[in-house]
């Protein structure tokens, strides 16, 4: 007979299964992921900041500029009209050479935005495609070719399925990618891997080894949005906004007004020596 105090055996809880040997590189990937989330929307942030301010700092300081530019131009031509002294003149075309319009938004960020946003080549990076920026080439007949090859045999549209159509876009994105820089050596490749076919089940990835590729991933792309960052930080703009990041309509301001009193400088200047005899 059984004694009351014999226990019976606790059926194990779900609870106290080892865990799986992917877990905690699953949950290395996610805090991952969602820390890239949160650093995307920060420079995103930033970025629609530098084009706003840069705009402003074009609209309200642009013609000021152009005013200081144009004033020292008559100034150092009047000097040398003055004296005659070739060097005097030199310097008089330098400065009139000097006097062009100011740099549009796209041309003080290296083309990493233009008027619309980011420049194709920033979201195509942002949108996990290639991070080099495509060169202005003009792709090789060969090259025209392979593309023309590659698009007719791989195109989406003939997808079965929608597995299929995936793997057709993805491969398609890397094809206009390697067309787009000329690289007939990359085409050639991609043709053979078009060839062969997917990869079968037997040589695709385990689940670790996906879940590190991934975390690869990740860490290429913080670094490509870090550079974005550091491009826009360092820039003129961005190193303005750093001067007075709680308030830089103030800042403009206070530049503003340093442009208006040597303006003022100028003029007075230029007035004195046309008021000189020759």
């Amino acid at each position: 007979m059984t004694t009351p105090d014999a226990a019976e055996p606790t059926p194990s809880s779900p609870d106290d299964a080892p865990e799986r040997p992917e877990a905690r590189l699953e949950r290395a990937v996610r805090a991952a992921e969602q820390a890239l989330i949160e650093f995307e929307i920060a420079v995103e942030t930033f970025r629609v900041e530098v084009e706003n301010f840069s705009r402003l700092h074009h609209q309200k300081l642009g013609p000021m500029y152009a005013r200081l530019e144009e004033l020292d131009a008559q100034i150092a031509e009047a000097k040398a009209a003055r004296s005659g002294d070739p060097e005097d003149l030199r310097r008089a075309q330098e400065l009139r050479a000097q006097v062009l319009p100011m740099p549009e938004v796209s041309e003080l960020f290296n083309d990493w935005i233009d008027t619309d946003g980011l420049s194709p080549e920033a979201a195509a990076m942002l949108n996990e495609q290639s991070v080099r920026p495509p060169e202005r080439v003009r792709p090789s007949d060969e090259a025209r070719k392979l593309y023309r090859d590659l698009a007719r045999k791989a195109h989406p549209d003939l997808a079965q399925d929608e597995k299929e159509r995936t793997r057709r876009d993805e491969f398609i994105s890397r094809v206009n990618a390697a067309y787009a820089r000329g690289d007939e050596a990359l085409l050639r490749e991609l043709a053979e891997e078009w060839a062969a076919g997917p990869v079968p089940p037997s040589q695709q990835p385990s689940e670790s080894e996906e879940l590190y590729a991934r975390l690869e991933w990740l860490a290429q792309r913080k670094e490509m949005l870090s550079a974005i960052a550091r491009e826009l930080e360092e820039g003129p703009i961005g190193s303005m906004l750093r001067m007075a990041p709680d308030d830089p309509d103030r800042l403009l301001e206070q530049i503003a007004d340093q442009l208006l009193a040597q303006v003022g400088e100028r003029e007075t200047e230029l007035a004195g020596l046309s008021q000189q005899p020759g």
